[in-house]
Order: C-alpha cells, then sequence, then structure tokens
C-alpha cells in the first residue's frame, strides 16, 4: 500500500474520531463543567502523548515553547467555545458548524495579503445560506450554541494559518505536544479561577473524557501530524470535510438526534460549500485530459 493511501486512510479515522468529540463532549458536560473538562481532556492527551515521545522531548527550545503556549492559547479558544456551544445546540449542527474552518482559513490569508481563489468566496457565500437554514429560527434569531460553535471555527481557522507559518520552524512533533499541555494548563488555571474542579464520577463521564483525551485529542493531533507529511493539502481539506457526516450519524446512532428537513437542507449546503473551496475542479478536468491525451517526446 502506497505511503499516501495509509496517510488518507489514517486522515479519515482521525477524523472520525473527530466527528464523535460533540457527543462525548455532552456526555463530559453532564459531570464536568466546562474549563473542567478541557484541563481533564487535555491533561490526559498530554501526558500519554509525552510519555509516547518522551525522547523528542529532551532536545526542546525556547522558541517552540513560545509558538506552542500560542498555539496551545488557540487551541484552547476553539475548545472553550465549542464546549459551550454545544451545551445549547445539537451535536450534529455543530458539527457542520465548526466544518466552516474551512471556508475561514482562506479568507483569512486576506489578511496575510494571499488573495484566495474565486471558489472560495462562492463557497463562502453558499456557507452563509446553509448556516441560515440551519441556525436561524422562526423569529430569525441564532442561538447561543450555534454562534459558540461558528467561532470556534474562526479560532480554529486562527490556529491551522499560524501552525502553517511556524511548522517549518520547530519540530512538529514537539510543538503538537507541547500545545497539549498549554491547552490542558489554562483549561486547569479557568477551572479554578471560575469552577469548582472535580474528576469525573460517574462511568458515563469517564467513558467520555478518555475517549476525547486519548481517540481524539492525543491520537488525532499526533495521527494528523505525521500523516499531513505523506499527503496533500487537497486531500487532507476533502476529508476533514467528512467531520460534521460522522458526527451527524455518531448522533444518531447515539442519542437517535435528527434535524428538521430545512436543518438538513442548510447542512447539505455547508458541506458542499466546503467541497467547493478545497477541490480546484479545473485542475482536476485539466488532470483527467493530460492522461487521456499525454504528449510524448521524441
Amino acid at each position: 500500500m502506497k505511503p499516501q493511501v495509509k496517510a488518507d486512510l489514517a486522515m479519515i479515522l482521525v477524523t472520525l474520531f473527530w466527528g464523535t468529540s460533540y457527543v462525548f463532549m455532552q456526555m463530559g458536560l453532564k459531570d464536568l463543567e466546562t474549563f473542567n473538562l478541557i484541563g481533564v481532556r487535555f491533561g490526559i492527551a498530554f501526558i500519554l502523548a509525552a510519555a509516547l515521545f518522551h525522547k523528542r522531548l529532551r532536545s526542546t527550545n525556547r522558541k517552540t515553547l513560545l509558538h506552542a503556549f500560542v498555539l496551545g492559547a488557540l487551541l484552547f479558544g476553539v475548545f472553550a467555545t465549542i464546549t459551550n456551544g454545544v451545551k445549547s445546540t445539537t451535536a450534529s449542527q455543530a458539527g457542520f458548524l465548526v466544518s466552516l474552518t474551512v471556508i475561514f482559513v482562506p479568507l483569512l490569508s486576506i489578511l496575510l495579503r494571499n488573495r484566495p481563489e474565486k471558489r472560495v468566496f462562492v463557497g463562502a457565500g453558499l456557507a452563509m445560506i446553509g448556516i441560515g437554514l440551519l441556525t436561524l429560527s422562526a423569529e430569525f434569531r441564532i442561538s447561543q450554541g450555534d454562534l459558540l460553535c461558528i467561532a470556534g471555527a474562526l479560532f480554529y481557522a486562527t490556529h491551522i494559518t499560524v501552525t502553517g507559518r511556524w511548522a517549518n520552524q520547530s519540530d512538529t512533533i514537539q510543538l503538537g505536544i507541547y500545545q497539549l499541555g498549554f491547552t490542558a494548563l489554562l483549561g486547569i488555571v479557568f477551572s479554578f479561577a471560575l469552577e469548582t474542579p472535580t474528576l469525573p464520577q460517574t462511568t458515563e463521564a469517564w467513558i467520555a473524557v478518555l475517549a476525547l483525551s486519548v481517540l481524539c485529542s492525543a491520537i488525532g493531533f499526533v495521527v494528523q501530524t505525521v500523516a499531513q507529511k505523506y499527503t496533500t493539502a487537497t486531500h487532507t481539506g476533502v476529508i476533514f470535510s467528512l467531520e460534521p457526516v460522522f458526527a451527524a450519524l455518531f448522533a444518531f446512532l447515539v442519542t437517535g438526534e435528527t434535524l428538521s428537513v430545512r436543518g438538513y437542507i442548510g447542512a447539505g449546503l455547508v458541506l458542499i460549500s466546503v467541497l467547493i473551496a478545497e477541490i480546484d475542479v479545473k485542475s482536476l478536468l485539466r488532470g483527467k485530459q493530460l492522461t487521456k491525451n499525454p504528449t510524448h517526446s521524441s
């Protein structure tokens, strides 16, 4: 099996894990408060990842730690908003809204004076229509949970953009692991300041926390870092667009959660917008045309 095929399969597995995270967050929040859950989740993930790659952490420098702190703070913003968001929206709806990250990443590049391609703007416009159908009530109001999930997507887009600029300046494994540690630290600090921190008290809460820690955080972020060395950005983006599909499927299987007809139409538009933003159809068609009509040099 080719390395890229293995990498793509690994990324599909990671995307499946991330799709389950919304239901697990809802389960964990029955026993733990928001920052408490973040602290425990990422604390366990950091310990596991650091133990697995302890030899790689011996040569850490100050610059890597500084970058990891910034990325950890952004990651904390991602999960502070999303974890609060899933309290007042459905797991499947949260999955589709967070998938807007793929739209926000190229739009943020405008601030870096890198104008995105036209298809990104088409995708963004379609996404706005989809969000309206998915989230607006009959009174044309959007819930606080939906707004928080959209904010989480914006935080995550910023995280991806900054990671892209710094990835070549540090050891990516070190960067990935230390950011988990700083995210956990911020969760613990905020929990002690604003909540009453505790460990999970029920079996259901422990299952949720361990699934989030091991599958969605420790394995998810490490496998993503390694797999992206062997696959393309286009493949990665398209695979990640499956996350809301997995989220909706897992929510249906575990809790019987469904969307309204209008909600499914909106979710479909969001998913299509993500695919439009990620796939360069013209390049694919040109590539197929070249394959059908190869040129030979004498």
